[in-house]
């Protein structure tokens, strides 16, 4: 404890008996022996004269740096996943069979059909690929909704506390404005075409459980989920990697923190 504190501490408890007497707490007590000896309190308790800050923030700086880590993690992410292979070049975020369907994977392969699975799988992680970067508005309009307690609580969490606010406020949201994007995707790219002519030739096998799940309904969930797991590496670097804090706002807040 700085020793300049500690006196005042002390002065404080010394004078105790007659403050009492005026049902003065002890937090007063301090201040006004800091006061009589010109003690400036706020490099003590990491606030300042003008309201509620931490480490010499104020709480619209700590907001909006928040608000400016997540616009950053969320366009870098929606950058790397919209390029070419952004997906299906991951194995952490690409789009495969879902598990119900890979007996149907299994089966075709079986009877030299692998490629017709292989160019399905391909397309839904194109058609995911061409829908990432349309997400970024979304994303976007949710953070601008981000309260100054919200912000509080994301700067005392975790790595990925911001993420998972995100993905908490967002996701059904999300799910409902991603979903006509990744359908017109997978029309686009194909993906319809070979996910029909997959369980069409699968569901012609003798003996086997006819599988058809809904495609734009899954590759809608695996895209959203890859984006947040993306975000959360992005927000992880900025929180701890100080080459990654890209502006001075970032390095403030998160160099203060």
């Amino acid at each position: 404890m700085n020793k300049s504190f500690k006196a005042l501490l002390l002065a404080a408890v010394s004078l105790s008996s007659v403050h009492i007497a005026q049902a003065q707490n002890f937090g007063d007590m301090v201040k006004d022996v800091a006061k009589k000896n010109n003690v400036n309190l706020d490099q003590y308790t990491g606030r300042s004269g003008s309201g509620g800050s931490i480490n010499n923030l104020s709480t619209s700086e700590i907001t909006n740096g928040l608000k400016e880590a997540l616009k950053v993690g969320t366009q870098n992410s929606a950058t790397k996943l919209g390029a070419v292979n952004g997906y299906f070049g991951d194995a952490l975020v690409k789009i495969l069979m879902p598990p119900e369907a890979q007996q149907v994977k299994d089966a075709l392969s079986n009877i030299g059909m692998g490629d017709l699975v292989d160019k399905a799988v391909l397309s839904m992680n194109r058609a995911a690929e061409d829908a990432a970067p349309k997400a970024v508005p979304i994303f976007v309009d949710a953070i601008t909704h981000m309260t100054i307690q919200d912000g509080l609580s994301i700067l005392k969490g975790g790595n990925d506390a911001a993420t998972q606010y995100l993905k908490a406020k967002t996701t059904a949201a999300l799910t409902a404005a991603f979903r006509p994007v990744i359908s017109a995707s997978l029309a686009k790219v194909d993906a319809t075409k070979y996910w029909s002519q997959v369980f069409t030739t699968y569901n012609k096998i003798p003996f086997v459980s006819k599988v058809n799940p809904d495609l734009t309904a899954y590759v809608t969930e695996r895209a959203l989920n890859g984006l947040f797991i993306i975000i959360a590496q992005e927000e992880t670097k900025i929180r701890t990697n100080p080459a990654a804090r890209v502006n001075s706002l970032l390095q403030k807040v998160f160099g203060a923190h």
